[in-house]
């Protein structure tokens, strides 16, 4: 077993909501490979956030706002490779496991069950400081507290996937696969609006 518990990652998602400026600081070095991966996706996830939030402006010169598209392709790549590594520390986990002739293939891998919980810490954080908004309708309280308890129930029930995803996995009940990404669009060799500029 692996010893993952989807609680663990939630209470390590929120606990980096509380730190300001955590996702622009320099990753931490002391946890195994699977942590570094796990934190480098929620890393990216919050920059994201971050800079999504930036290209919506309506007031700013067009280049910041292209800046802000390159920023989120950056961080994007950056957490599918992350995902793509938390799948890689886990099969390397389950790698002495016999999987059952009758067992599952799980067609969503737990890194990207993880980024999801990740992205789900994000906006349960803020959708929470909606709710704490003053100066706004009571409305908008009453639909953001709608809104936020629909998320929590959502991560409630993706949490106890991913936990009985481990454990089936650990007892050769359940497989995954780490499939690579392909991203065409980051790839000069492979995005003909990129590498047809060079004709």
């Amino acid at each position: 077993m692996t010893g993952l518990r989807a609680r663990d990652l939630t209470d390590f998602h929120d606990s980096r909501h509380a730190l300001a400026g955590w996702a622009k600081s320099a990753a931490a070095g002391e946890r195994d490979a699977l942590w570094q991966a796990i934190e480098a996706n929620h890393r990216c996830n919050c920059l994201l956030w971050d800079e999504e939030d930036l290209a919506r402006r309506r007031h700013v010169a067009d280049a910041e706002i292209a800046n802000n598209k390159r920023a989120i392709d950056g961080y994007n790549q950056k957490r599918n490779d992350a995902i793509e590594r938390i799948d890689e520390q886990l099969l390397n986990f389950f790698s002495a496991i016999k999987i059952k002739p009758e067992a599952r293939l799980n067609s969503e891998t737990p890194g990207a069950m993880i980024d999801r919980l990740s992205i789900l810490s994000l906006k349960i954080h803020h959708m929470r400081l909606q709710t704490l908004r003053t100066g706004v309708a009571s409305a908008h309280i009453e639909n953001c507290l709608a809104k936020l308890d629909r998320l929590n129930e959502q991560r409630t029930d993706l949490a106890a996937c991913l936990d009985r995803l481990l454990a089936d996995a650990a007892r050769g009940a359940a497989s995954f696969k780490v499939y690579r990404q392909f991203k065409m669009y980051n790839d000069p060799a492979l995005n003909p609006a990129i590498y047809g500029e060079k004709h």
